[in-house]
């Protein structure tokens, strides 16, 4: 357990109160000599210091007895008492009382080789290492006239300080103040619901009488009754002005961190400026400052750190892709130059100007291959794309399936709107003589068409099929028509002529066709059916009519020689038809 070396010199037990009002290291003394004396050999056994030193004052007469007579067998350990003056149990105090040296600014007293502890720390390192039991209480001076039975108690840790005052009969006062510590170096308590503490040695419940009534702080008079009466020698006066102007720099110049906040100054202090509370404020500010610049340089550190490191690895990298990169062998370098040398001379022959001389013709074959080879490429892409879109536009069987589907049924709609419509509608020979005027010149236009146009148009055999279809549903409309037509429906004799002259248009086109064909061309025979068809109706139409037509009524000659022609007509492309099939 020997660990203090030759670092420590003098070991100091602080047996003198630190402020008036305080008796508990003097009633633990009293009780316990024996213990604390016990404990400071086990202090000694860990430090080896060459001298040991008791400091207690000499307003305890009962205290210095007791341990005059636990130490009265050795020699190693020297009781020194002192006069009673405040602070003189103060640290630094005492330790230059007993020792005359001075623990130096900012330092501690281990700095000069000095340790002190105190009266209850030395019984409680007995109580850990003889007894084997932690810090679990504490002796508590309970004092001030507002408490019926002062005295000093054994208080748990953790005891409410409401529990310990109300056992010693605390009588509280209106503006009650309790102060934990002694009246120059405690603090008030904001409640009493406060527990004890390690560092709770008294609990002082003044009445309003006893400590006086609160004085109105006043301006400082610059009368350095501070300055004489500071036992640590500062400059109270500076100090002040120095923490009500927020200058810590100044501050911590004029040894602030050194002020025991022993409470002298305030104490005589005739403008009754509470001197320690604004230095207490100082210290806390500054202790802020400390920490968040302290805080800082660990964030710049840490910063500075990483970069160093993404340096590092960055170099690193760049080292592993230097050493990575493959060194050409000797054949390869040979390949490399070579390669070079082609590339040279090529750039070479391109910056050279081309001369031709005269009487000679430049030799552009090269270019007339390629360009033709271009040609044929983009005649032959051409004719990709052609029968790409010949492919696309081939009928789709389904599809004119679908179509003529389509197309019965448009028949069967007609058939039924017909078969239902009432033939009421009169004809406006106007009317009729316009429609006949317009095809007489329709069928001289087609004549001229078909005189000079030629037959290279292929028959598509399944549009036949769906015009045939058709002409099927038109003529079963006809038939329906006629049948449900009534007798009293009138011929008109001009839209019968406008329908024998179609007629013979339509035959001339018919006999001009064969002849002007060529012998290559084939007659579709689902056309030619379609074609009959539609004449038979029409013949079947026009015999009802003259059938149903009123018997005042006079035949027309001229109308008769439309039926007439019509009827050659229909023989003719009959018999071709016939000669087709057969063929």
């Amino acid at each position: 357990m020997q660990g203090g070396g030759d670092k420590i010199e003098t070991l100091i037990i602080n047996a003198a109160e630190c402020e008036p009002y305080i008796t508990a290291d003097d009633r633990l003394m009293q009780d316990c000599a024996a213990q604390v004396v016990e404990g400071i050999r086990i202090l000694a056994h860990i430090l080896q210091p060459r001298e040991i030193l008791i400091g207690i004052e000499d307003n305890k007469p009962q205290a210095i007895s007791m341990l005059r007579a636990v130490l009265a067998d050795s020699n190693d350990i020297s009781l020194r008492v002192i006069p009673t003056k405040y602070p003189s149990g103060g640290a630094k105090q005492l330790t230059y009382i007993l020792t005359g040296k001075q623990v130096p600014h900012g330092g501690r007293s281990s700095d000069i080789g000095v340790l002190m502890q105190n009266v209850g720390t030395a019984y409680a390192v007995k109580r850990a290492v003889i007894d084997g039991e932690p810090i679990t209480e504490r002796v508590v001076t309970l004092t001030g006239e507002a408490i019926a039975r002062p005295g000093n108690v054994w208080a748990r840790l953790g005891t409410p300080v409401r529990h310990l005052l109300n056992d010693a009969g605390f009588c509280p006062s209106a503006d009650q103040m309790v102060i934990m510590g002694g009246p120059l170096m405690g603090f008030t308590l904001p409640w009493l619901d406060v527990p004890v503490v390690k560092i709770t040695n008294c609990l002082l419940a003044p009445s309003a009488n006893e400590l006086g009534e609160p004085q109105e702080e006043q301006s400082c008079i610059r009368c350095s009754a501070c300055a004489d009466a500071c036992p640590a020698d500062l400059l109270p006066q500076q100090l002040y002005w120095f923490s009500k102007g927020q200058q810590h720099d100044k501050a911590t110049t004029h040894n602030i961190a050194d002020c025991i906040e022993c409470g002298a100054c305030a104490w005589v202090c005739p403008s009754n400026i509470p001197l320690v509370q604004y230095f207490r404020q100082e210290k806390a500010e500054i202790a802020a400052i400390r920490q968040e610049e302290k805080r800082a340089a660990e964030a710049k550190a840490r910063f500075e750190a990483r970069q160093a490191r993404l340096e590092r690895e960055k170099a690193a990298r760049l080292e592993r892709h230097k050493s990575a990169a493959v060194q050409p062998a000797a054949k390869d370098k040979d390949a490399i130059a070579a390669a070079l040398a082609r590339v040279k001379e090529k750039q070479a022959q391109a910056t050279q100007p081309i001369v031709i001389k005269a009487g000679e013709r430049p030799d552009n074959s090269a270019i007339i291959a390629a360009r033709e080879a271009r040609k044929a490429q983009a005649r032959a892409k051409q004719a990709e794309l052609q029968q790409t879109n010949d492919a696309a536009t081939v009928a789709d069987p389904r599809k004119t399936a679908v179509e003529a589907a389509i197309a019965r049924a448009k028949a069967r709609k007609l058939e039924q709107q017909q078969a239902n419509a009432e033939p009421e509608e009169q004809v406006d020979p106007r009317k009729a003589a316009v429609e006949a005027a317009i095809a007489r010149a329709k069928a001289r236009k087609m004549e001229q068409q078909q005189a000079n146009a030629e037959p290279e148009q292929q028959v598509d055999p399944r549009k036949a099929a769906v015009e045939a279809a058709i002409a099927r549903a038109k003529a079963r409309k006809l038939e329906q028509q006629q049948a449900n037509a009534e007798p009293e429906q009138q011929v008109d004799p001009r839209k019968a002529a406008v329908e024998a002259a179609i007629a013979r248009a339509k035959a001339r086109k018919r006999e001009q066709q064969p002849a002007n064909a060529e012998p290559e061309e084939q007659v579709d025979p689902r056309k030619a059916a379609v074609e009959a068809a539609i004449a038979r109706a029409k013949a079947r139409k026009l015999e009802q009519q003259q059938a149903n037509a009123v018997p005042e009524e006079q035949v027309d000659p001229r109308k008769a020689a439309v039926a007439a022609a019509i009827a050659r007509a229909q023989a003719k492309k009959a018999a071709q038809q016939k000669v087709v099939n057969e063929d």
